[in-house]
C-alpha cells in the first residue's frame, strides 16, 4: 500500500460533436461578401472579409511601376539637394534675413 499526500486528478473528458460543414457554400458566401452581393453572413463578418481582401491586395504603392517610384525618389532627392546647396553655399538666406530686418 502506497502513501500519497496529493491525489492526482483524473483527466477531464472531452466530448466534441462536429456540426455539418459545407466548404463550397462557405467559400461562395465569402466571395459574395467580398463583392458586396447580398449574403447570409452577419454584417461584422462581411466587413471583416472585405477589409482582409483589400489588405491582401497590397499597399498604396503596389500598382506603381518601378520607373515611377524611381522618378519620385529622384525628384525628392534633387529637391533636398538643391535646398542644401542654397542654404549652405549661397547668400540667399543672409539676404532674406537682412530684408526682414533680423540681422544688420
Amino acid at each position: 500500500m502506497a502513501l500519497t499526500f496529493f491525489k492526482t486528478p483524473r483527466p477531464k473528458s472531452f466530448s466534441f460533436k462536429p456540426r455539418y460543414y459545407d466548404q463550397k457554400k462557405d467559400e461562395l458566401e465569402k466571395r459574395k461578401a467580398i463583392l458586396g452581393v447580398e449574403t447570409e453572413l452577419k454584417h461584422n463578418e462581411e466587413l471583416r472579409l472585405r477589409m482582409s481582401s483589400r489588405w491582401e491586395r497590397g499597399g498604396i504603392n503596389e500598382g506603381r511601376s518601378t520607373l515611377s517610384k524611381t522618378i519620385t525618389y529622384l525628384v525628392y532627392g534633387s529637391f533636398i539637394g538643391l535646398s542644401i546647396y542654397f542654404i549652405l553655399f549661397t547668400d540667399i538666406i543672409e539676404n532674406m534675413l537682412k530684408a526682414f530686418g533680423v540681422t544688420n
